[in-house]
């Protein structure tokens, strides 16, 4: 274990390791320190000087990314001096910067933009017709376009695409003022990452063109989820706004820090995939392939739990633990079967060394907590015994629907697919980021994810379903 030192940062005593980075400290402690180049998953590279802070002792200003803390270190990152020698190097930043934040689409996201209203240049002393010029809309490939005008050259995506993915497609061309981020020769950006280098971009030199110009940010709402991409549970965050008469609608998806998960990063895939929310949902109940409502398809769903005697529930692994442990209560009133039988979801060419796995579902290791027997064997013989099956969210009968030949079906599903229109009961529930639950990991990580999409006709939660027909249940009534 390292060394603990004590040190003062403006007149507050704190405790560090010795030898750890004086930046890393500030910004444990929510200590402002403006910084582009420096990032917690790439290192110190200290070409953007703009972390400068005084340490007492020191003749000059030291940059904070490339200082060890030492015991009894007193350091000040406010004050006249400090706040002049960081305007200084800002004013630099900004000689050949365009001045579009208004049309920008990092605006209201861009550090540059931030650190500029705190220093308040309000009055240039360049001269707008000497300043360089690049390339703007340069597309990179992989979702990831670039304005070179726009760069701080910081170098985190040269550095990113060098050190995480080592793929190498970006560098930096040119020398002193025409210097510019670009792709080397005959190369695109291509890689399952690539994405991540514009949530490291401080400016907006590099936009997703998945989601330019599609909303401003101040009108986004924000909440903490999980990608249900793969078992891996990346942390993410979910950009979400409900406009006047619409729906609640998913704009994008953003990787939140978890070092015990995902670090600071997600795969490309799993960003994207926000757009399989707002596709192909399954809306109004059927009942034999007729629109009822929803009143009606759990009244039809509880006259059948009650007068058919062998029962089989059939789980998908993205369901919550919650959601998991309502089926198993319900089904040992019923004295009925369960099983988590879901082979369609490992994917062995999907699978890295890095953050995907190859069971793309969230919540396998729910199973095993609630003792929920995933095995082929045990499946085919319940699924042979049963005349009743309900199917929730698990598309494994999709490829397989001569096995639900001769049988009752009851399905609950948030998007269609073919298994609903083999059903004799179809409900609509609600989707993945619609509702909240538990979800484990494939490391055994237990997470809470609390929804925050507001629809304007919400569809069913499994749990409310699952509650209402225990309750008639037990009354014995319709």
């Amino acid at each position: 274990m390292s060394e603990m030192v004590e040190l003062t940062v403006n007149g507050a005593q704190m405790k560090a390791s010795k030898g750890s980075l004086l930046i890393d400290k500030l910004l444990d402690e929510n200590i402002h320190i403006p910084h582009f180049c420096y990032h917690q998953a790439l290192g110190k590279d200290g070409n953007c000087r703009m972390c400068m802070v005084e340490i007492e002792g020191q003749k000059r200003p030291q940059i904070a990314c490339d200082t060890p803390i030492k015991d009894g270190m007193i350091v000040r990152t406010k004050g006249e001096n400090i706040e002049k020698v960081r305007r200084d190097i800002l004013e630099l930043e900004l000689i050949n910067h365009p001045i579009d934040c208004p049309t920008c689409d990092q605006a209201g996201e861009c550090k540059l933009q931030d650190y500029y209203m705190e220093s308040g240049f309000y009055e240039s002393r360049i001269n707008t017709d000497t300043k360089v010029h690049a390339r703007k809309r340069v597309d990179l490939g992989s979702n990831v376009m670039l304005d070179q005008e726009r760069c701080v050259l910081c170098t985190r995506c040269v550095r990113f695409c060098s050190q995480i993915t080592k793929t190498n497609e970006l560098g930096v061309i040119n020398r002193a003022d025409h210097s510019v981020i670009g792709t080397f020769p005959g190369q695109k950006l291509d890689n399952p990452y690539a994405m991540n280098v514009i949530d490291i971009c401080p400016v907006g030199a590099l936009t997703n063109k998945d989601f330019r110009f599609k909303q401003r940010v101040w009108f986004l709402e924000t909440f903490d989820a999980i990608c249900n991409g793969c078992s891996k549970g990346c942390n993410i965050y979910v950009d979400h706004r409900k406009e006047k008469y619409k729906d609640d609608q998913i704009f994008r998806f953003r990787p939140r820090v978890n070092k015990n998960i995902n670090g600071f990063f997600m795969c490309d895939e799993g960003r994207l995939s926000y757009k399989n929310e707002a596709i192909n949902r399954f809306t109004i109940g059927l009942l034999d392939n007729a629109e009822t409502n929803i009143s009606n398809t759990i009244t039809n769903m509880f006259k059948e739990l009650t007068t058919q005697k062998n029962i089989l529930f059939v789980l998908s692994p993205n369901l919550s633990l919650e959601e998991m442990q309502n089926v198993n209560n319900l089904a040992n009133k019923l004295n009925a079967s369960v099983s988590g039988y879901s082979p369609n979801t490992f994917d062995e060419n999907f699978k890295d060394d890095y953050l995907k796995t190859n069971d793309r579902s969230a919540n396998r290791a729910a199973f095993k907590e609630l003792e929920i027997n995933e095995e082929e064997t045990y499946f085919t013989k319940k699924l042979s015994d049963s005349t009743l099956v309900i199917i929730i969210d698990n598309n494994y009968f999709d490829d397989n629907l001569e096995l639900l030949k001769n049988k009752k079906v009851i399905s609950l599903f948030s998007h269609h697919c073919l298994t609903i229109g083999n059903s004799n009961i179809a409900i609509p529930i609600s989707s993945f980021y619609e509702k909240s639950g538990t979800y484990i990991n494939n490391a055994g990580i237990k997470q809470k994810v609390i929804s925050k999409i507001n629809k304007n006709e919400p569809m069913e939660s499994i749990t409310t379903v699952i509650e209402h027909l225990k309750s008639m249940i037990e009354k014995g009534t319709l």
